[in-house]
């Protein structure tokens, strides 16, 4: 027997002490004591070994795509082996895939079939649930039938399996002979300074001795081509750079061997991170934009970026703040554009959009991924549009269209209902007096809407756009541009516009487009197009020409979620007045203080600017004198960062007087140095590393009172981390104490996805990334997996199995029974005992029980003599006070053999008192009760 809390046996010795010293609570009366023993012992939780001879076989069968068909054909032949070895039928069989999902198996089936992910071999997320499911005082073994190349380490789980005595058996499976060449791993550090020189790593291996053709590539731009030599199956190749200019930069590496069997493990790509002082992003459309000199002399290091189309979301990396500058929507990709929300509202990111013709509303920003980060919203309203337009829109409804992809709000929609909603809402934001046609394209053009003014017909037309049905084959794109064209040029009103939708791989019939798109161009007709692919498609270029040609905007998007919000950007852009041309003059309402308590002197007036609205909850310091009242200079806080609008324009045209502005340079300081935000304090830093796909993360800091007390901050409000992978979903993740001044924690991420966080401390957010999680790992086969499994199996006290029959072999381990219950039982047996006999006045004790034996035996005492009653009775000596009793009535038994009848009389006589006495105490207590 052992105790696991065995302190509590102290109880009982200070309980029998307190018995002695405080007799009156009777603790050595037996049952007590017994109670007593039975409480000290419970309380010191007592077990006892006890050693189950059955044993529970978890087998894992590794269903990956480098694995999955080797085990199935094995898989039939040893569930038979483990069925026929099995030594009881106490003995149980359980079977469990994994790959990138684990799934349970009947184990009866003699196969089965894997419905998970097959891209990875997550070993360990296998093992961690079969130790969820492990029944507690059962012998248990694990045997993992694999290739042994796990895409995730396997250190965590062997000292859990370990030390609940549970050994983990392996049997390879795999072809031995492969001619696989592959990039086994690409070193480069995580973050290095602006100019640091580092060293980018690669290894390749192979099964032949040969040179590979080998290629590295720079944010998808070629930077070397060499030749690698493999000896002994492995070339390393070392190649030193280093970058001028901060943010996060994409190595790929590829190879090109002749032939291989997996080419899927021929490429990898990692990110660095190039850090640098405080950092502006300035995207502008102006060659010379005035606002970079104006940074750039109040010592902000500029990242300026004059061509949008070639932003990559690494360049947020390391900045403040980024500024758009009279960008038009449609040339910043749509990737970059997405990635603004989470650096601002979770990374602590500044935004500011700066005015001008082609910004706000009038660059189609109207409903895009930062339209709701603005201070100021770019509604359409009545009183505020261009003269009416002509709008035709021209949708594709090829085969194509009838698939279905996931709907914004859940569950499956079709591409062509999509492209419906979005027809639906450019009627919707069309006024009074605009017109409008539509047309379904796949072979032929067919009308669904004749050209029409709106007026008072707008739902009509708009559940008319909403039945157009996908019919197959591929759209003519001729067809349906010359048709429109056709009934468009008809209208009698100044702005002609079309709207072409279409799939980028399926644009056919291009005809003779130039020709009639020069035709519109000489009418002032101008043509957009919505392309549903990207700009590598077999048709893209094509649709790219058309809108160039068509003097219109392009949009490219693999969403087609995207669908109707870029039919309602394009609307908007061509029907609202979105700028002011004139000079207006303008008034400061005090918002200003919440950026700087310095007053600053504005300008007077200015030469145009964009018309927007404030925004509720949102602070304009600047606003138009004119009947608008609309802001100039808006601001607000979103997340973790700050967002501000500057309507006027800084260059071009109608920026003259803002550029003479004598403030100006201090203005754009201010405002830029509160974009910014506040630095990070000292005494916290954060690491990072990929391993496959499992993401490491270490937040460290300093639990010393200098600076700020991190220790007090998370005390109260402990760090935040939030996560967003490719997909756009923003997790909130799960910190682990390891330490003071030391969080961790383990995300596994999709293969190859591209994510980046935040750290929020507080009022601060300490952003990293993006990552590229690695991609084809599942075809890596490095040899290290391989021996992180031996390990793990070693550490556990298990074995590569060679003979399949030996897996039931049980493992020397015995389980702790507890004593619980038993003595439970007991102490409530004593405890009624006890009750028992405390209410019943029993007692245990034999001296009393012979004292009223004495007692009644002496009533005959009077005619047989004291002295055969004592022989009778034989009392035997207890102490020396009875021995004096015994002494005593041997002296009077003479008196009493001499007189009987005086003593019986007497003792008549002294009962007779008693009884009366007793006969008295009950009538009193009868009257007493009557009386209440």
């Amino acid at each position: 027997m052992k105790f696991l809390s065995p302190e509590w046996l102290i109880l009982l010795p200070a309980i029998l002490l307190l018995g002695i010293v405080v007799k009156r609570l009777q603790i050595f009366r037996p049952l007590r004591l017994i109670a007593i023993a039975i409480v000290s012992i419970l309380l010191a939780k007592p077990s006892y070994n006890s050693f189950d001879q059955s044993l529970d076989l978890w087998v894992l069968f590794d269903r990956s795509d480098s694995t999955g068909e080797l085990v199935a054909i094995g898989e039939p032949e040893w569930k038979k082996i483990l069925q026929k070895s099995k030594p009881s039928r106490e003995d149980t069989l359980n079977y469990i895939d994994y790959a990138a999902d684990v799934v349970s198996q009947s184990s009866t089936s003699e196969s089965a079939t894997y419905i998970g992910n097959t891209k990875l071999t997550r070993t360990q997320l296998a093992l961690e649930d079969v130790n969820a499911r492990l029944k507690e005082g059962r012998p248990s073994r694990i045997v993992v039938f694999t290739d042994g190349y796990s895409t995730e380490p396997l250190q965590e789980i062997g000292s859990t399996l370990a030390a609940k005595n549970v050994p983990v058996d392996f049997r390879i499976v795999r072809e031995e002979d492969f001619a696989d060449f592959r990039v086994s791993s690409v070193d480069l550090p995580t973050q290095v300074q602006v100019g640091e020189p580092f060293l980018l790593s690669i290894v390749v291996k192979g099964h032949l001795d040969m040179s590979v053709p080998l290629k590295i590539f720079q944010n998808e731009k070629e930077l070397k081509v060499t030749d690698v030599k493999l000896e002994n199956g492995t070339a390393k190749v070392e190649f030193t750079t280093r970058q001028e200019k901060a943010g996060s930069y994409a190595y790929k590496v590829k190879i090109f061997p002749e032939s291989d069997a997996h080419e899927g493990n021929n490429s990898m790509e990692k990110w660095v991170q190039v850090t640098g002082g405080p950092r502006v992003l300035l995207v502008s459309n102006y060659d010379n934009d005035p606002l970079a000199s104006v940074l750039k002399r109040q010592n902000y290091e500029v990242d300026f970026v004059s061509d949008s189309s070639t932003l990559q979301i690494g360049q947020l990396a390391g900045a403040k703040s980024v500024i758009f500058n009279n960008v038009p929507l449609h040339e910043i990709p749509n990737s970059f554009l997405e990635a603004l929300p989470f650096y601002v509202n979770e990374q602590g990111g500044g935004l500011m959009m700066v005015g001008g013709e082609r910004s706000f509303a009038g660059g189609g920003f109207y409903k895009s991924a930062i339209d709701k980060l603005l201070p100021v919203t770019m509604e359409l309203k009545n009183d505020h549009r261009k003269l009416s337009v002509a709008l035709a829109i021209v949708m594709d409804r090829s085969g194509s269209m009838s698939l279905g992809v996931p709907a914004p709000g859940g569950g499956i929609i079709s591409k062509m209902q999509l492209a419906n909603n979005g027809a639906a809402e450019a009627i919707e934001l069309l006024g009074f007096e605009d017109q409008v046609a539509v047309y379904a394209v796949d072979t032929q053009s067919t009308t669904i809407v004749s050209l029409q003014t709106i007026r008072d017909k707008k739902n009509s037309l708009k559940r008319k756009a909403m039945k157009v049905v996908s019919q197959g084959g591929g759209i003519f794109v001729y067809t349906g541009l010359k048709t429109a064209w056709d009934d468009l040029k008809k209208s009698a009103l100044g702005t002609k516009h079309i709207i072409l939708f279409t799939d980028a791989s399926d644009t056919e019939e291009p005809g003779k487009y130039k020709e009639l798109l020069a035709e519109m161009a000489k009418a002032d007709a101008t043509v957009s197009v919505i392309g549903l692919g990207k700009k590598g498609d077999r048709h893209a270029a094509l649709i790219e020409d058309i809108a160039k040609r068509g003097n219109g905007r392009i949009f490219f998007t693999e969403k087609a979620q995207d669908i109707p919000r870029l039919f309602a950007q394009e609307t908007v852009t061509l029907a609202r007045s979105a700028f002011i041309e004139e000079s207006t003059n303008v008034i400061p309402t005090g918002g200003w203080d919440q950026i700087s308590s310095k007053p600053i002197s504005w300008l007077n007036s200015v030469d145009g600017y964009n018309l927007t609205y404030l925004r509720e909850d949102a602070t304009a310091s600047l606003i138009t004198q004119d009947e608008y009242s609309a802001p100039l200079v808006a601001h607000w806080r979103r997340g973790m960062g700050r967002v501000a609008a500057l309507t006027m324009p800084t260059g071009g045209e109608f920026s003259k007087s803002t550029r003479e502005w004598q403030t100006y340079g201090d203005f754009n300081q201010t405002l830029i140095k509160w974009l910014n935000g506040e630095s990070f304090p000292a005494g916290i830093t954060m690491r990072h590393r990929l391993e496959g796909t499992r993401l490491t993360i270490d937040l460290l800091y300093d639990t010393s009172n200098e600076g700020v007390n991190w220790s007090k901050v998370f005390a109260l409000h402990p760090p935040k981390i939030r996560l967003q992978e490719e997909s756009g979903e923003v997790h909130s993740l799960t910190w682990k104490r390891v330490a003071p001044g030391h969080y961790s924690l383990h995300q596994d991420l999709n293969e190859g996805s591209l994510v980046k966080g935040a750290i929020q401390a507080g009022s601060y957010a300490l952003p990293f990334g993006p990552l590229k999680v690695g991609s084809n790992t599942e075809w890596k086969f490095e040899s290290e997996r391989l021996e992180e499994l031996k390990a793990l199996s070693q550490q556990t006290g298990g074995s590569e199995l060679i003979d399949i029959s030996k897996a039931w072999v049980r493992p020397e381990v015995s389980f702790p029974k507890s004593l619980m219950l038993p003595l439970c039982i007991l102490l409530l047996i004593c405890i009624i005992a006890e009750a028992a006999v405390t209410r019943l006045a029993l007692s245990l004790n034999p001296l009393p029980f012979l004292t009223a034996k004495l007692s009644r035996t002496a009533k005959s005492a009077n005619n047989a003599g004291l002295d055969e009653v004592q022989n009778k009775i034989n009392i035997p000596s207890f102490s020396k006070s009875t021995r004096k009793a015994k002494i005593s009535r041997k002296s009077n038994q003479k008196n009493l053999a001499e007189q009987p009848t005086h003593i019986s009389k007497s003792v008549a006589s002294s009962e007779a008192p008693k009884k009366e006495s007793a006969i008295s105490r009950s009538e009193r207590f009868a009257k007493a009760k009557r009386k209440k």
